[in-house]
């Protein structure tokens, strides 16, 4: 399984926070009742952490409404050894 970052942003407005809010929580997936929104601070954005096979999975996570507008971030980690290789192929 791939993690994945998806950032769904909707518009600064109540009926817009409510709006997404509730098509978050009425589709009753696990992930997107848990989504973790920055609306009471001002960053009107949802974001989920997922791990499902493929990019177009995790895009398909989010109602088909807000679906086109979503962002998905595959994500990686580093290990030390892996940052000392990054320099010396780019020459940092």
């Amino acid at each position: 399984m791939n993690r994945y970052l998806i950032e769904v942003a909707h518009d600064n407005t109540v009926n817009a926070c409510v709006r997404a809010a509730e098509l978050f929580l009425r589709t009753g997936s696990h992930f997107l009742t848990h989504a973790d929104w920055g609306c009471k601070d001002g960053d009107h954005k949802a974001w989920l952490i997922v791990e499902v096979d493929s990019k177009e999975e995790a895009r398909n996570i989010v109602p088909p409404e807000l679906r086109a507008a979503a962002r998905v971030v595959a994500l990686n980690s580093f290990t030390m050894a892996q940052v000392d290789e990054l320099r010396q192929k780019h020459g940092a």
